[in-house]
């Protein structure tokens, strides 16, 4: 975090009615929260390119990415600091389907876990999905 706007990439990939998302905790809020996988967009890299290669290092997975699905900006405190990301969120699908059959998928380069969470969980709202706007987005497109 710091004063600066980080430019982030987040893939909505899909099994029926479920989300691909990891867990998150702010122990500071008192909140546990979700958000698809990604990550950051370096320097003279596409957003699309960014998103493949995050899902290289964090599940050793190929994905295809699809339709840009929208720009979300997330203004947003975490554990007591503030930060800013502007997030490019894409449709994306694995390319190969046997990770449809996993649960859950360890997060190589980081302690989290990645698994398939109900979207009925964000809409009624007893499971908080980041960044914020991204259940309406995907809500719209029903």
């Amino acid at each position: 975090m710091g004063s600066s706007i980080r430019t982030i990439v987040l893939a909505v990939i899909r099994r029926g009615e479920a989300l691909l998302v990891f867990e998150g905790r702010d122990d500071v809020k008192g909140e546990t929260y979700y958000r698809p996988l990604g990550g950051g967009v370096e320097f003279g890299e596409g957003s699309a390119a960014a998103l493949e290669r995050e899902f290289r290092e964090e599940l050793d997975a190929e994905i295809l990415v699809k339709e840009r699905l929208g720009v979300l900006e997330n203004v947003f405190t975490w554990r007591g600091h503030p930060g800013h990301e502007v997030a490019f969120l894409y449709e994306a699908v694995f390319a190969d389907p046997r990770f449809y059959d996993r649960d859950e998928m360890k997060i190589l380069d980081d302690p989290a876990t990645a698994r398939w969470v109900p979207l009925a969980d964000f809409r009624d709202g007893s499971k908080i999905l980041y960044p914020r706007g991204l259940i309406e987005l995907l809500s719209a497109e029903q």
